[in-house]
């Protein structure tokens, strides 16, 4: 595949291999100089990550390194995490890695998870020592995942035991499937009551309307009222008409969610929410009232992200 608009250039000759709404981008510490003489990622003929990609399932083939936007195609990308190229790893400095730059990197492409090319390459953005496997931490709606190292330098690692995490990988990039029930519930000045939620690594907040998932055997009422008498205190409610529809996904609790969500109408006169339950582990950080006034001029996040435009279009 050609490069797209979305591949940008990079201070190195390694290109990022980037477009928006990818399954998963491969994300490794720096190039050598090896791929940059290459102009490719993992360009080392010693080093692992192509063979594992497809041993693990994610190519129908051996790619060869110089193939690497073809991987847009299929769902992935491939970035750095230090752009500058050395002869090891261990010659980076601290100052070559810019949290705050790739997460603004990864945000405006929305992948569904970062996979990082062994630990060193989380650890140099985030100062942080992580295990393999799924992270808490994660950026935005994107949840992260920590691979083995496929370098020669890694031989240690058994071939085998890092095409397991490979393998693993695969399989947490599945989604759980979910289904929510929601209320946009608005009170007789036309205030919308929203629940702020807190990420499972209380990194990032966004606000949402209240509701949760149904438990198996409810109905969508029974769950709403269950979910609306935990989260708000209301305890006698009407259930209007269906608003909308739309999914989510999003990292919780070191999985991947794709929640299906529906959002009924609720009016009430007045209200002082006041939750019934402890919601802490839910993530549950306050609730309170919105004008249409304050929903436009505030800078936090929403969920969904057009809640402004549907709660004027409801108003209207």
């Amino acid at each position: 595949m050609a490069r797209t608009a979305d591949s940008s250039s990079t201070p190195s000759s390694v290109p990022d291999v980037l477009a928006p709404g990818l399954v998963c981008v491969f994300c490794g510490i720096n190039p050598g100089r090896v791929s940059d003489a290459a102009a490719a990622h993992f360009a080392n003929p010693r080093n692992d990550f192509w063979r594992l990609l497809h041993d693990a399932g994610f190519t129908p083939r051996l790619y060869d390194p110089q193939e690497q936007f073809s991987l847009l195609g299929l769902g992935y990308g491939l970035t750095n995490a230090a752009y500058r190229t050395t002869p090891g790893s261990g010659d980076l400095r601290r100052d070559d890695f810019d949290a705050d730059a790739f997460d603004d990197r990864i945000v405006a492409v929305r992948p569904r998870a970062v996979a990082f090319v062994g630990k060193e390459a989380y650890r140099g953005l985030y100062r942080d020592r992580p295990e393999l496997g799924p992270q808490l931490h994660s950026i935005g709606q994107t949840g992260l995942y920590v691979l083995p190292s496929t370098s020669p330098a890694n031989a240690a690692v058994p071939y085998a035991e890092r095409l397991e995490w490979f393998r693993a990988l695969r399989d947490w990039l599945e989604p759980v499937e979910r289904d929510a029930v929601r209320a946009l519930v608005l009170d007789r000045q036309g205030r919308v009551l929203l629940v702020r939620f807190w990420g499972p690594g209380r990194d990032r907040s966004w606000w949402g309307s209240p509701g949760g998932g149904i438990e198996p055997g409810e109905s969508h009422e029974q769950a709403l009222t269950r979910e609306l008498l935990e989260e708000i205190g209301l305890e006698e409610l009407e259930v209007g008409p269906l608003l909308f529809e739309h999914i989510g996904q999003f990292p919780w609790a070191k999985r991947l969610y794709r929640q299906r969500n529906v959002t009924y109408l609720v009016r009430v006169e007045e209200h002082e929410p006041s939750a019934t339950v402890d919601l802490s582990a839910e993530g549950v950080a306050e609730v309170r009232w919105w004008t249409l006034a304050e929903l436009a001029a505030s800078q936090e996040q929403f969920a969904p992200p057009d809640l402004l435009e549907r709660v004027r279009n409801l108003r209207s």
